[in-house]
Formats: structure tokens, sequence, C-alpha cells
């Protein structure tokens, strides 16, 4: 992926609901004036929830999710509806679509009241309105017609005015370091990237150094030692990948700060005092207890995975404890959380902040405690406290 392009995780991601056949797809086609979803006369063509990643003029990248209909049928139907309404844990905003000659059914209003109680920005968008369908006044609603784009213009400077403005903007780092500044990223290279590209996090983090007017050195972790000598000048700050930490800490002088790109993308993307404060499971886990590892894509696993082999090797390395290891990737994410005693979950760099800080609060109201892999790496080698020397509101927290 080009430093150029939004990644998915980063952009707003807007969700259309309604029943079959009142033109989800035809609304999305619309409104990206492109022919992006199969439209069909027939009910039930979206069977699963897509996703389509774009520029949506003139709101900019966003992520359009189209959803089954919410009066699918039969038990093929039911899961196709739960899963639309699964939705709503990445959806920033929500567009109800109807008929607008039919009018508003229970199944929107119910799914209107689960929007509400989740409080996010929602629009009634009723379709069809070339169909002799008069516009009246309504709370929440626009009136369109997906086949003539009567309203569509109108419509998108609604959704425009939904868009969260960023609590708004955050930052991976650049509200860390200052113009000028120099930061050294240490970056092995990992053999689960295609060939040529670094992961999402460094990439994500290198841009945010050029965006802050700083500059950024790469290097890889056999080079580090050397380049810190050579430099003349003490780097602001070194970001390092999680699984190379303790060399990492042993060659970065103390008065370095230094942090890894799952610490700051727990900060970015989710709660990194709630998975601070969930490391210290760690001191009272049983013999046997079990262990979720999640992570927000799928990748191919190599022989040494971080997620499925090195993170549950230094977990018995460290407690000397044997654990019942689950993992998830991807969508996948458990729905009982109640059975376990501890979740692990990667940075989330593919995932919105919106998921990433639903996943925590369903695993927090669960009452089960959750720790960031960059956090419980650190902990594990005697680094955390170090880890988070940069970030001023953690690091004196009286539960280290």
């Amino acid at each position: 992926m080009s430093l150029n392009q939004t990644p998915r995780g980063d952009r707003i991601h807007i969700a259309l609901f309604g029943k079959r056949n009142a033109g989800k797809s035809s609304l999305v086609n619309a409104l990206t004036n492109q022919e992006l979803a199969i439209v069909s006369e027939i009910k039930g063509t979206t069977t699963d929830p897509v996703y389509k990643a774009m520029e949506l003029l003139p709101l900019g990248p966003v992520v359009m999710i189209d959803t089954p209909g919410l009066d699918d049928e039969g038990e093929l139907g039911e899961k196709r509806v739960r899963k639309a309404k699964e939705v709503l844990n990445k959806a920033d905003i929500a567009l109800v679509v109807m008929d607008a000659v039919q009018g508003i059914s229970s199944f929107e209003k119910e799914m209107i009241q689960i929007i509400e109680e989740k409080k996010i920005p929602y629009i009634k968008v009723y379709n069809k309105i070339d169909l002799n369908a008069e516009p009246w006044d309504e709370e929440h609603a626009s009136f369109v017609s997906a086949v003539t784009r009567e309203g569509i213009e109108e419509l998108k400077e609604t959704i425009g005015k939904l868009i969260p403005a960023e609590e708004e903007k955050f930052q991976i780092v650049g509200d860390l370091i200052h113009p000028s500044d120099f930061v050294v990223l240490v970056v092995p290279i990992d053999k689960a990237a295609p060939k040529g590209r670094l992961i999402l996090p460094q990439q994500q983090t290198i841009r945010d150094i050029l965006e802050a007017d700083a500059a950024a050195i790469v290097v890889k972790e056999y080079e580090l030692r050397e380049t810190l000598e050579k430099l003349g000048k003490k780097p602001s700050l070194v970001i390092t990948d999680s699984q190379v930490f303790s060399k990492v800490a042993a060659d970065v002088p103390e008065e370095i700060p230094l942090t890894s790109f799952s610490i700051l993308f727990a900060r970015y993307k989710g709660d990194l005092e709630e998975e601070i404060r969930g490391v210290k499971a760690l001191e009272t886990l049983k013999d046997g207890a079990k262990i979720l590892i999640a992570e927000g894509c799928t990748h191919h696993r190599q022989c040494d995975d971080i997620g499925t082999v090195k993170i549950p090797r230094w977990l018995r390395q460290y407690t000397g404890k044997d654990f019942d290891i689950h993992t998830s990737s991807g969508n996948s994410f458990p729905e009982d959380l109640n059975s376990y005693d501890l979740v692990i979950h990667c940075g989330g760099c593919t995932l919105n902040r919106k998921e990433m800080k639903s996943r925590i609060a369903r695993v927090k109201e669960a009452g089960v405690p959750i720790v960031n892999y960059g956090v419980l790496i650190a902990a594990i080698q005697g680094i955390l406290k170090r880890s988070l020397a940069p970030f001023p509101l953690y690091k004196e927290l009286e539960f280290l």
C-alpha cells in the first residue's frame, strides 16, 4: 500500500441498514457514482456485509458497508441479520434505508433503537421517491432516489455534518515530537509482510512523523547500535517492533526515550490505560487459565508467528505455567467473552478506532482484563516503565 493511501482503519465507516430491496446497494452506487455494489430485483442479493474503501467527495476517504436485509428469513437469514447488526461495532455513521412508498416498519424501528442506544449518529434515508412518494417532515430524515439521483448531493452534505470532528485528530506519534526532530524506527524485515513492503503500523508511523515536520531514520535491529553511534546527535525517540524489544532496549542508552509501534497503536486506537491495567493479570493467572489472543487482521501464519507461537511461548517462560490458548483473527472476535481469564490483543492497525474501542469495552463488560501485544511484551521483558516514559499521562500510574 502506498503511503499516500488512507488505510481502512483510518477511514470513516458509513454503514447502510434496511430491509431487503430497500435499495441499499443502489444507494451505495448513487453516493459513489460508481457501480460498486451488485443490484438486483431479487430479494437478498447482499448476503454478507460488503466493505468498499473509497473517496466519497466531498467527504474524503470512507468505507461504505452494505449489509444484508434486516427482514431476511430462515435460520440462515437470522445469521445474516446478526452479522448486519455486528457492523454497528465499527460504524461511525449509520444510514437506515427505507422504501419511501412503504415507509418505516418494525425492522427499521428496532434498528434505530439499537443505533440510538449505541449513540451512533444516523440518518433515516427514504429511497425511491421517484415512485411518487412525497417527502414529509421528519427528524434525522433524508429523501432520495438512487435511480434519478434526486437528493443524493443533499444526503452527502448531511452525512458530512455527522462526521466526527476528531477528538478529535488522534496522532500516532506526532504529539510526542517537534519539527526538525528525528526519530529512529527499528524495523525487522517481517516475513508476513508482502515482499517490498513495510507492515501497516510502520507505514502509518512514518507518515505521521513526516506530517509533524520531523525526520524518520529506519534501520534493522542489528544496525541500530552502529547507527546511533554514527548519528552524532541523540534521537528524540526510538520506536521498535515489539518482537525485538529486549535487544533494542539493550542497545539504546537509557536517556533516549524508547517505545514500540504496538504501544503507540494502543494509545492511538484503543485504551492504553486499560491495557496497562490489564497486564497486572499476569501475576495472578493460574495454571490452565483460558487466554484469548486476538488479531484484527488475517495474515499468512509463519512458523514463528507472533500471536500463535511467540506470545504463548513467552507467557509460559515468564509465568512457568501452561495455559489454554485460543486465537481469533479478522472479524471473528468471539461473542462470548466471559469464559476467558485474559484477552491479549494486537495493536489493531487494520481496525478503525470505533471497533477497537468496542472490543475493549466488550471485554471490560465481561469482567475480563485485556492487554495489548506491546504492553504485554514490554512487561514480560521488564521494560514496561521505560517503554511508557514517552507518555507523561501514563508513566506515573500507581498500578505499574
